[in-house]
């Protein structure tokens, strides 16, 4: 396993490599992440993993440095999964070209997390252009719990000829989506957040074309904003094609995003 931490590290690295398979992270790695990991190198001649904590995607200074990081953890996880490549890079080592276009997310886009997270999308598009020009992958792989972050993805990186592969969504057995601030919750802050979760998956299942979908979401987002210590962002049904509200099951999911004791948790089914 090589560690890169710059771009002549990378150009060294990587320059007879085909077919490389790329999993960006911002490192607490969870089985969602080695999932990921092993699809690439299922797929891919070689796989890289890069690891950076992006300061531009975090809207919110306080939850920027209260991300969870665990770098010596990560690298043990790495070298076991038998990675080929991780990439390390620094702030200063990723924005140091500064000629990159700027991000302007359409109106119509301004939805779901991209409503109450300024900036956030903007950011995320910004380092995933700079990774991939740095990197140049055949393939990205990322997980459906972030199905807003490949929609965009996808529609503004068009010109790369990097492939994103979505991966499904890894959970626990309580069906919370692993994400790495679930270490941030407490054990009955997790419980909680299971609950909530599984509820909405069942409720879904009653759902019919019969249902007033959207006035059966909002009465449930109401009930849930009611309880100690939570407080619901957005639960709508959305196309997937193309993320409007939707009154249909068909070709649909249901994106949630709370708050749990100020920690945010999102997640679509």
């Amino acid at each position: 396993m090589k560690i890169l931490i710059n771009n002549n590290d990378l150009n060294e690295a990587l320059e007879n490599v085909s077919n490389l398979g790329f999993v960006p992270t911002m490192g607490s790695l969870h089985k969602g992440h080695i999932s990921l990991i092993k699809q690439s190198k299922k797929k891919c001649n070689k796989t890289i993993v890069s690891i950076f904590v992006n300061p531009k995607q975090f809207n919110n200074k306080n939850d920027f440095e209260k991300y969870p990081r665990s770098k010596k953890r990560d690298l043990s996880i790495l070298k076991r999964l038998k990675v080929n490549y991780v990439y390390l890079p620094s702030v200063k080592e990723i924005y140091k070209v500064k000629k990159f276009s700027k991000v302007i997310i359409s109106k119509n886009d301004k939805i779901l997390c991209a409503k109450y997270r300024k900036g956030h999308f903007e950011g995320v598009i910004d380092v995933m252009e700079r990774l991939i020009e740095n990197i140049k992958p055949q393939k990205i792989f990322m997980g459906e719990k972030d199905f807003q972050q490949i929609y965009l993805l996808k529609k503004y990186l068009r010109k790369h000829s990097s492939k994103i592969i979505e991966c499904k969504t890894i959970r626990e057995r309580n069906k919370l989506a692993l994400s790495s601030r679930n270490s941030l919750l407490q054990k009955r802050e997790i419980n909680l957040a299971a609950k909530l979760i599984t509820n909405i998956m069942k409720l879904k299942k009653k759902l019919n074309m019969q249902s007033n979908i959207k006035k059966v979401l909002n009465k449930t987002a109401n009930e849930i904003d009611k309880l100690q210590n939570v407080k619901i962002e957005y639960l709508e049904l959305r196309n997937v094609k193309n993320l409007k509200i939707s009154n249909k099951l068909k070709n649909s999911k249901i994106f949630l995003s709370f708050y749990i004791n100020n920690i945010r948790l999102i997640d679509n089914f």
